[in-house]
């Protein structure tokens, strides 16, 4: 008689670790210094598979899209879903910070010294010119998303301009490299829950190392916490549903229920683009979306759609507002949603750069830097939680864009 084995799914792997992580890290701040490397070799291996990923698949995407007249519409629908889906969540964190007023009657006591934060003043429109890169391999050592991004869509455009036979050797050793890359990333991805037990016990203990105890941190910054908790809440539960119901056709609690890993993921790496590569497996395989469209939206989108950040920004920037008792001229409030939106595009899918693009929004209004030092001593958790926001977001839209093109999906 042959025993059957008992598997645990990864999801459920990931959460009693997510748990387990945060309980080590509170009681026994003192010993996760053993178990930081865990943590720091699997982000390692993501962040190692990411470049030739992205480039990879973005070519590939590209190719198989054809004629620049396919490519500009998949591209048009792509912008268009994240322009809208990042503009409802800053409204509806505009629409809770006047509404609940999280930073009327704020201690100013309860601050963070502020550092490098000086790389926000660089305009939107030099950020666009960034992304024509002066030296892909330099550009791809560094990991600039946005130039990597966009040599891979004229690579893969270009493909398409050339003659037969090169065009099937290119597209044959993309894929090759393709394949194999993905290899690695589910084999780095059996190791995620060892990873996201020590990068929690890590960010817990660090909390509470510095004399932070993570209850006295929310419990002085409540309202703040709360106003952006419940602005992702409605995000992530309500309005990307719907746009997934409604523009995509499709099941919206089904592709949550397939996303679980993805978020779960998300939500300890604090990353769009370390999560990139178990998104991008998990869209095609579970959600049933073509590599064609996972493979153009997903990279765009752990780059430039960043909804938890959007909302996010919107209410820190008012919050800090507010805390100061300076009353914005509703010029002011839309131009600190119009360039939350921008800055928004702006940011970089690694961890704590909304930080730094938040100084983009309070230059804008003219409100003092220094207020960032307001939100960071909660700014480290609420990251976790609008990662899940930005990540999911990116799932959506491929669904919402794979069923534009009439794809069958799953959901």
């Amino acid at each position: 008689m042959v025993q059957k084995r008992f598997s645990l799914a990864l999801h459920w792997q990931i959460l009693i670790m997510l748990v387990l992580g945060g309980l080590f890290g509170y009681f026994f701040p003192n010993l996760t210094r053993y178990t930081n490397w865990m943590g720091e070799v699997f982000l390692r291996g993501l962040n190692m598979v990411i470049v030739p990923l992205i480039f990879c698949s973005v070519a590939t995407g590209v190719a198989n899209v054809g004629t620049a007249e396919n490519l500009g519409r998949l591209g048009l629908k792509t912008l268009g879903y994240y322009v809208l889906s990042t503009f409802i969540a800053i409204v509806i964190g505009f629409i809770l910070v006047q509404l609940l007023k999280p930073g009327v009657g704020a201690d100013l006591g309860l601050t963070v010294p502020v550092e490098d934060i000086s790389t926000g003043k660089e305009s939107f429109g030099q950020t666009l010119i960034n992304i024509v890169p002066t030296n892909i391999i330099k550009s791809m050592a560094e990991a600039h998303m946005l130039s990597i991004i966009f040599f891979a869509i004229l690579s893969g455009f270009f493909i398409t301009r050339v003659g037969e036979k090169s065009r099937v050797v290119l597209l044959d050793v993309l894929n090759a490299i393709l394949d194999v890359i993905m290899k690695i990333t589910l084999f780095i991805i059996m190791f995620t829950p060892l990873g996201v037990f020590s990068i929690l016990a890590k960010v817990i203990s660090q909390q509470i190392l510095i004399g932070n105890q993570v209850s006295e941190i929310i419990g002085s910054m409540g309202i703040y916490f709360l106003t952006v908790l419940l602005g992702l809440v409605i995000q992530g539960l309500v309005t990307l549903p719907l746009l997934v119901r409604v523009l995509g056709r499709a099941n919206p609690m089904k592709h949550l229920k397939n996303m679980t890993t993805v978020i779960l993921t998300a939500f300890s790496t604090s990353s769009s683009n370390a999560t990139l590569p178990l998104t991008m497996e998990t869209v095609e395989n579970k959600s049933g979306v073509s590599n064609k469209i996972a493979s153009f939206t997903l990279p765009l989108g752990a780059t430039i759609n960043m909804n938890g950040t959007a909302l996010y920004e919107c209410v820190a920037v008012m919050f800090i507002a507010q805390a100061y008792g300076i009353d914005l001229t509703m010029g002011q409030q839309i131009i600190v949603v119009f360039t939350a939106l921008l800055a928004a595009i702006g940011s970089a899918g690694i961890p704590m750069a909304g930080l730094v693009m938040m100084a983009v929004v309070l230059n804008a209004v003219g409100l003092p830097l220094e207020g960032i030092g307001l939100v960071l001593a909660v700014d480290r958790l609420l990251d976790m939680f609008r990662t899940v926001i930005n990540v999911y977001s990116d799932t959506c839209g491929a669904v919402i864009i794979a069923r534009s093109e009439g794809e069958e999906l799953r959901v």
